[in-house]
């Protein structure tokens, strides 16, 4: 599957659309287009005007309401990479920068509503620790927030879910405020609801607006990797749907 997903995900298809187009090259037609389209692609998924629109369609959900988070009974925040051998922290391996975002969002949280934590995250490649064990030493020492569950076994959103409400329901527990990036909260927020779980949807780190003028079609590497991130995130709502209509 992570196989797959980078054949189909920029830079990796726009290089192989390339490549094809050079095999194809004595078809001067349909190998010109393809290296075009390859090339084009590219540039354009770097710009903010693609992957802002890209995002904009993850977002349905906004801020939730005091009244909403009053009605859950945890907080559950989901795992979104963890950077190896980061020496500056003393943990050896410590959460990426969007499960930070996470974090100091879900530390926010329980500090407005006093809500127990739960975070999830496993080892997605054999690693020593669990990105759970990372995520509750960062609550811990550097936000001074204390979680009392941790699932160090999912390697996806899917298993995210399946053992998170697992832990949950042993505990009483059957309403829950969920903490992930903006455009990655609707997969996410489907997944826990289908094991039986009310969800109230925390989004963080929403898509900004494109800027002015020509500067939103400047191409930037910051972009394409946002734009690559929208896109891996659309073939998992895909997937979701697909799952959806299998018997």
């Amino acid at each position: 599957m992570t196989l797959l997903k980078t054949l189909l995900l920029p830079p990796t298809l726009n290089v192989l659309l390339v490549l094809l187009g050079l095999l194809l090259s004595p078809r001067r037609f349909l190998g010109a287009l393809l290296i075009l389209l390859g090339l084009f692609g590219l540039l354009l998924l770097a710009t903010p005007m693609a992957s802002h629109s890209l995002r904009q369609g993850l977002e349905p959900y906004t801020t939730p309401a005091r009244t909403q988070l009053e009605s859950a009974e945890a907080i559950v925040i989901l795992g979104g990479g963890r950077d190896y051998t980061a020496p500056e922290f003393g943990w050896g391996d410590a959460p990426a920068n969007p499960t930070w975002r996470r974090l100091a969002y879900g530390a926010y949280l329980h500090r407005q509503t006093e809500l127990p934590l739960l975070v999830s995250g496993g080892r997605v490649h054999g690693e020593q620790a669990a990105e759970a064990r990372l995520m509750a030493a960062a609550l811990r020492d550097v936000f001074d927030v204390p979680v009392r569950w941790l699932e160090g076994e999912s390697r996806s959103t899917a298993e995210n879910a399946r053992h998170s409400a697992e832990m949950l329901r042993a505990d009483g527990i059957e309403r829950v405020a969920l903490v992930s990036q903006a455009w990655h909260l609707p997969r996410a927020v489907a997944e826990f609801e289908a094991q039986g779980l009310t969800v109230v949807p925390a989004p963080t780190e929403f898509t900004s607006p494109t800027p002015d003028g020509l500067s939103a079609w400047l191409p930037r590497a910051y972009h394409l990797n946002q734009s690559a991130r929208a896109l891996n995130e659309w073939l998992g709502r895909a997937a979701l749907h697909l799952r959806s209509l299998l018997p």
